[in-house]
């Protein structure tokens, strides 16, 4: 199957390649980079067989070839968005109201509510039930804009449970035009006495996720109410020795230590940030591990915004995710984040769309996707915008006319 899309505002964010050197510079992307979106200001993409194939002013068209007419209207590589807890059942609306008439996060808890809430109801439902309301909200983000999506495990707190919340991730991907990522969110909750329950996970919870799910991502969330620094440590290193990728959510609500940590132990990203001090955002600014920014959560919250501006300009390695969840972060739109990492967490436009294409792209291990580059995977998405920066200065709607994923028009 091929398509071409005639006279678009391409953001290619393609790189020229090193001074002396044919190959591309290396990505993902950090400092001055992060502003470069290599746009072609009136120009053409040809996707053939799943991959772009061609950019440029007036690419020849072969013949029978579908066009889509773009008429400057901005092409961009699909969202990626890099963490999401978009897998769950039940709801927490009443939570939400609960909270409104201000009642406390404990108060909440003791009404039967809260994140063991959610845990009930996942255990409650069957793998079925947990793949189809996921399918439902993989839709709700492909219309969106978003092509790859990272899920994440960790309602479940038992072995049974979270490899069921994995398995339905996997069946759910499988209906998806769009990718899914996997992660094993295996540090969230604690269940019981903690170091029964931390070191059940670390010896037995581990071992059984990796022998059905070899080389996922491990998780864990470092917080009070989630798991301490010594026993995130554990897990790690123990996840580390079977070869699997490591991500942390750190210092959402207080500084925790777990950054420094965190950078010893080489994780792929800390997540959260918006308590994390100066000295620790400069060390993991100096860093090849990932701050990713989840604005959407901090707003719904009301609480201040990770300082994603200060961390780039100091040049860390930023991505923006939505946090999709019940609880914390009730959305499927990326332009929404886009929006908020721009007002609330200091991130100019353009270093807001690159860090949810090409630097998302990298938190998930991909570089096939994220620009927009002959031998790329066809993520794109043609905007209603003529210009990028309304992606950030428009707030409600969606902005997204025509999805394109693996070269299909979806």
């Amino acid at each position: 199957m091929s398509l071409l899309i005639r006279h678009a505002r391409v953001l290619t964010l393609a790189q020229s390649a090193e001074s002396g050197s044919l190959a591309p510079r290396i990505r993902p992307r950090r400092g001055p980079a992060l502003r470069e979106l290599g746009v072609i200001a009136r120009g053409d993409v040809f996707i053939q067989d799943g991959k772009i194939s061609a950019v440029g002013a007036d690419v020849p068209a072969p013949p029978g070839v579908e066009v889509i007419e773009a008429d400057g209207r901005v092409l961009m590589p699909g969202f990626v968005d890099c963490h999401t807890h978009a897998c769950w059942a039940g709801d927490r609306l009443g939570d939400w109201e609960q909270q409104l008439a201000g009642l406390s996060p404990a108060e909440i808890v003791k009404r039967g509510g809260g994140f063991h809430a959610t845990v009930r109801a996942v255990r409650e439902a069957t793998r079925k039930q947990l793949a189809a309301g996921l399918r439902t909200r993989l839709d709700l983000m492909l219309r969106n804009g978003t092509t790859t999506v990272e899920v994440k495990s960790g309602y479940g707190l038992t072995i049974e449970a979270e490899l069921k919340m994995l398995h339905a991730i996997q069946r759910a991907a499988q209906e998806w035009p769009g990718t899914v990522v996997s992660t094993a969110l295996l540090g969230q909750g604690i269940e019981g006495e903690e170091a029964a329950h931390t070191r059940m996970v670390v010896r037995e919870m581990l071992p059984a996720v990796w022998h059905e799910f070899p080389g996922i991502a491990v998780d864990m969330v470092c917080e009070a109410g989630g798991w301490p620094v010594e026993a995130c440590v554990r897990l790690f290193e123990r996840a580390s020795k079977h070869g699997l990728p490591v991500r942390v959510q750190a210092d959402q609500f207080a500084p925790t230590g777990m950054i420094t940590e965190a950078l010893r132990l080489h994780a792929r990203s800390v997540d959260h940030l918006e308590s994390a001090t100066k000295a620790d955002l400069v060390a993991l600014a100096a860093s090849d591990t990932f701050g990713v920014i989840t604005p959407v959560t901090s707003f719904h919250l009301g609480q201040r915004g990770a300082r994603g501006g200060a961390f780039a300009d100091s040049g860390g390695l930023i991505a923006l995710a939505t946090d999709c969840n019940p609880a914390t972060a009730p959305t499927f739109s990326m332009p929404l984040a886009i929006a908020l990492a721009v007002r609330c967490c200091g991130l100019t436009p353009a270093e807001a769309i690159t860090a949810c294409t090409v630097n998302a792209a990298a938190v998930l291990g991909l570089s096939d996707r994220g620009t927009i580059e002959a031998g790329q995977r066809a993520d794109l998405i043609l905007l209603r915008h003529r210009d990028e920066r309304l992606l950030a200065h428009e707030l409600g709607g969606n902005p997204v006319e025509c999805v394109i994923s693996g070269g299909v028009r979806v």
